[in-house]
């Protein structure tokens, strides 16, 4: 039956027929939301500097970020059972510009809490956006090919994590390294060097603000075809109260939003917390540290491209147990080695990242039929993991240090290799599931 399903998944095409346009522009939304998450991902060790945090303080960036994709993803489905995927896109660009074009009179205001009001409308439209756009992407071709579509979109969304980065790099974090002497400086004087500092966070926003626009626009011009989400249907006119009661009866779909909880938290903690471990690590500054995020999520583009190939050959879930082990014992080198090797495990945690996020999102959803909607909405709002875990992490550093807390991320990918291993073993796994279709 395996080689059956495998040989099936080798044969039918990625994207179903008359769908390729549509396809290319939903990959431009993955590029867009990376580069918001990843612009938002070195602001934690920023807003710290700029406004004399501790660590856990500034670490509500990642809350208001994270926690507005949780808040916002039910009423996602909802828009999307109501009025389609299409308006369930634009209503998500629409909203992720307004919260980056915020990031004007956030500047201004000088407040730490106006730029996170600005953040948490931005994420709120990512969280609709992302709702929406998964679930499309798995429709958009039959059911076997469905978890190697999300891989292959999902590989351009380290892309825009790329871009994000490189726009934190060279274009914020620089410009928030404190002058010598700044305590000697008057309130005025320092105040507009906090001026200055938050002038530099708002223009690269504003171009993100000026992105969104243009995508939204190309979806709105461009003709949707109709879509049936074929996996297993089970009954017509299904009411919430019955999605959910099907979802909950699911038991690899429950253990799903579990492990995407874990590992969202752990993605967001090892990004997150490289900048503050290179600087124990190696006395390094917030730009080199930038630098090496940088490094990391090339090494997450380049090998989500390469297991998109891979789980062509081998099973997801295996390979996915396989890179969650890995990822595990990269942690804790960087836990008892805080120097150059530590550095060198953290940014090779984000090889074993690349699978995760579409592998679990495609293994959960098999099979729900109508209930893909809230299926997915679900598996969205496990990403507020990258709201909590960091916050935990932000405690464990300031008790502690930055090597010590990487004990969080190690502990999230040992549920990720929980998840991938039940799949493999449980009646019906996904291969067989796939089998079925």
């Amino acid at each position: 039956m395996k080689e059956a399903s495998d040989a099936r998944a080798t044969k039918d095409p990625i994207v179903g027929p008359g769908m390729l346009v549509l396809f290319v522009v939903l990959v431009a939304c993955f590029a867009a939301w990376g580069i918001a998450a990843d612009l938002t991902t070195p602001m934690v060790a920023g807003f710290k500097q700029i406004f004399e945090m501790s660590t856990f303080q500034a670490s509500l960036v990642q809350l208001a970020y994270f926690g507005a994709y949780f808040l916002l993803a039910l009423p996602a489905a909802f828009i999307n059972k109501r009025f389609g995927y299409k308006v369930g896109l634009l209503t998500g660009l629409a909203l992720a510009a307004i919260g980056a074009f915020a990031f004007y009179p956030a500047s201004k205001i000088m407040t730490y809490e106006a730029f996170l009001v600005a953040l948490f409308a931005m994420a709120a439209g990512c969280s609709i956006l992302e709702t929406s756009a998964n679930p499309y992407v798995i429709a958009l071709g039959p059911e076997s090919t469905a978890t190697r579509r999300l891989n292959f979109a999902q590989s351009f969304n380290p892309l825009g994590t790329n871009i994000g980065v490189l726009l934190a790099s060279t274009l914020i974090l620089p410009k928030l390294e404190a002058p010598v002497g700044v305590g000697a400086l008057t309130p005025a004087e320092q105040q507009a060097i906090r001026a200055g500092q938050l002038g530099a966070v708002m223009g690269p926003y504003l171009g993100l603000g000026f992105l969104l626009l243009v995508i939204w626009l190309v979806i709105a011009i461009q003709k949707s075809p109709p879509i049936h989400e074929e996996f297993h249907p089970t009954s017509e006119g299904e009411t919430e109260q019955s999605v959910i009661k099907t979802l909950w009866g699911r038991r690899r779909y429950r253990f799903g939003v579990v492990a995407q909880f874990f590992n969202v938290a752990a993605q967001v903690c090892c990004w997150t917390y490289i900048l503050q471990y290179v600087q124990q690590a190696l006395n390094g500054s917030l730009e080199l540290g930038g630098y090496l995020l940088q490094v990391s999520l090339i090494v997450f583009m380049l090998s989500r491209f390469l297991m998109t190939w891979v789980i062509g050959k081998i099973r997801a879930t295996k390979v996915l147990a396989a890179l969650g082990t890995l990822a595990i014992v990269l942690c804790l080198i960087a836990v008892v080695s805080p120097n150059m090797v530590g550095v060198a495990a953290i940014v090779a945690v984000s090889f074993c990242l690349s699978l995760m996020f579409p592998t679990i999102y495609g293994v959960a959803l098999q099979g729900l039929g109508p209930a893909t909607k809230f299926g997915a909405a679900g598996l969205v709002m496990a990403i507020v993991g990258g709201a909590i875990m960091p916050l935990v992490q932000g405690i464990v550093i300031d008790k502690t240090s930055a090597a010590v807390s990487f004990i969080v991320p190690a502990c999230c990918f040992a549920v990720v290799t929980a998840f991938a291993l039940y799949d493999l073993k449980a009646p019906g796994g996904s291969a067989e599931l796939a089998s079925e279709a």
